[in-house]
């Protein structure tokens, strides 16, 4: 991931900042706390952020 990508929320996340965000490239995906930013990321290959969403999902 680059300094400058960018982060996104869901829609259905509301204004409380209780949520994740993502930024996603090709090769990665990143995700965040909205409480705590600056707290660090957690990076996943795309490939394996897929898999995991699709094990999450019903």
């Amino acid at each position: 991931m680059t300094p400058h990508h960018t982060w996104r929320k869901s829609s259905h996340s509301g204004a409380q900042n209780n949520c994740v965000e993502l930024a996603v490239t090709p090769a990665e995906t990143a995700i965040r706390d909205t409480k705590d930013r600056a707290g660090g990321t957690l990076t996943l290959p795309t490939t394996a952020f897929t898999a995991l969403l699709t094990t999450l999902r019903p």
